[in-house]
């Protein structure tokens, strides 16, 4: 197909944007939406760098959509960032852990089309990951390094560090050696998360969903091509003992 300069440039000008910045404003979701060619470009480009355009009602992102696009969030930078010395691959297991069961707590079933709670208290949020790493105990060794093949993620390495942090209150005044109470941790992930636009914290150790947030948990983790399945094994427990996803 033969563009035009002026066509090449526009859409172009709103890549550079979405690479500078991750996200472009309105006028560039309408003109996507309205453009066939620039819609075309734009999703050329993301293409070749292992990316793809997602759109809400006022922003264009650039979501990476491998591991081997340039803009995904590597373990060393989450390590060097948020996680504290001395932290393994195993602390961000769990912190992706915590982010989908987060994301999935909003929702009543794993695929559902909109949030059917408003907010999510950080005590909550402890509690429903805490459910299911006693789920994910229910499963006997050789079961669960089935499943660590099938899903690619170290259930055991998450249940360890799970149970390795100090469970301890939030009252509490002092903590020994390197232990991390779990809602020391859970702060961390939360901080990660508003960081990378996908949490509002309301006050109140409340937080809510960001219109980013549930446009990639529509478009990724909502669709079994891309979550694998993942949410539907996380909350594959009964309703009796769910209190978020049934």
């Amino acid at each position: 197909m033969n563009y035009s300069e002026q066509t090449i440039k526009n859409a172009f000008q709103i890549y550079t944007r979405l690479v500078r910045d991750g996200v472009a404003d309105k006028e560039a979701v309408q003109q996507y939406k309205a453009d066939d060619e620039i819609r075309g470009l734009l999703d050329l480009f993301s293409k070749e760098v292992d990316c793809v355009i997602v759109n809400t009602s006022e922003q264009m992102l650039l979501i990476p959509e491998t591991k081997l696009s340039p803009f995904h969030v590597s373990n060393e930078w989450l390590k060097r960032n948020y996680l504290r010395s001395g932290a393994t691959n195993g602390d961000i297991y769990l912190l992706y852990f915590a982010t989908i069961v987060l994301f999935g707590s909003f929702y009543d079933t794993y695929q559902s089309i909109e949030p059917t709670r408003l907010f999510l208290r950080l005590d909550e949020w402890v509690r429903f990951i805490h459910e299911r790493i006693e789920h994910l105990k229910t499963h006997d060794e050789d079961t669960l390094k089935e499943l660590e093949k099938e899903f690619s993620y170290n259930w055991s390495i998450i249940i360890e560090k799970w149970e390795d942090m100090d469970d301890i209150k939030e009252t509490a005044k002092k903590q020994a050696g390197n232990t991390i109470s779990r809602f020391s941790f859970m702060n961390t992930v939360k901080r990660f998360l508003i960081d990378q636009d996908l949490i509002q914290d309301i006050g109140n150790n409340e937080i809510t969903l960001t219109e980013k947030a549930k446009t990639i948990i529509q478009r990724y983790f909502m669709e079994v091509e891309y979550n694998n399945g993942i949410f539907e094994f996380i909350y594959s427990f009964s309703k009796e003992e769910s209190h978020a996803i049934d």
